[in-house]
């Protein structure tokens, strides 16, 4: 398993948009503290909830903190939004990482130079911002390993097609397995589809220390 730790300016920002989110949190009391990876998969669950019109347009949206309008998303937005929900930005982290590192970024669009509008929300991004700043665990006998919630799982769809999901803590009770919080196509959905198709990465992504403050008990 190759694992990484948040450094330098990634480390930097991502503590900034935590202390931006405890503005909310301040007064919690230590029993409400979760571990985030736990908090990211309640989050990821509460997106189901929400009625998506599957929608990948280029548009130019604000920075940073910026999103598309909130009733419309793709697969990426599900990762974004999850994340964002308990204070860190996908969308900073991955311009600033992106802006001092740009070659090691997939040069699959012709761009040349990072873009705050797009680059966030596309798989190949994304799995190379995780890969670069959190764990990115081995794929070798994944079936014998079971990802734990809040684990980020991506595979590549028919048609070379990319696709990106977080591990929710709820089990199928047809395969008692782990399912994953995606979106497909029509919307945001709690479904067992781990090895529905070929998986492409495993990550892990979250504070140091694994722990954020939670304002309220996520279900």
């Amino acid at each position: 398993m190759k694992q990484k730790k948040y450094c330098g300016k990634t480390c930097a920002l991502a503590g900034l948009a935590l202390l931006f989110a405890g503005n909310s949190l301040a007064g919690t009391s230590p029993s409400t503290t979760k571990p985030f990876a736990e908090q990211l998969a309640a989050a990821a669950f509460q997106r189901t909830h929400q009625k998506i019109r599957y929608d990948g347009a280029y548009l130019s949206i604000p920075y940073p903190g910026g999103d598309v309008p909130e009733t419309i998303g793709v697969c990426t937005d599900v990762v974004i939004r999850s994340y964002r929900a308990l204070g860190l930005d996908l969308q900073q982290l991955v311009h600033e990482d992106m802006k001092d590192n740009f070659l090691a970024y997939p040069n699959i669009w012709g761009l040349q130079k990072p873009d705050t509008n797009i680059d966030h929300r596309r798989v190949p991004n994304l799995q190379t911002f995780f890969e670069r700043n959190g764990q990115s665990l081995t794929l070798e006998n994944i079936r014998d390993i079971q990802p734990e919630p809040g684990d980020i799982i991506s595979w590549m769809l028919p048609g070379n097609k990319p696709h990106i999901g977080i591990v929710s803590n709820r089990k199928s009770s047809n395969s008692n397995r782990l399912m994953l919080v995606h979106n497909i196509g029509s919307g945001p959905k709690l479904e067992d589809v781990m090895f529905s198709w070929p998986i492409t990465g495993h990550y892990r992504f979250y504070p140091a220390n694994g722990n954020i403050s939670a304002a309220a008990n996520p279900p």
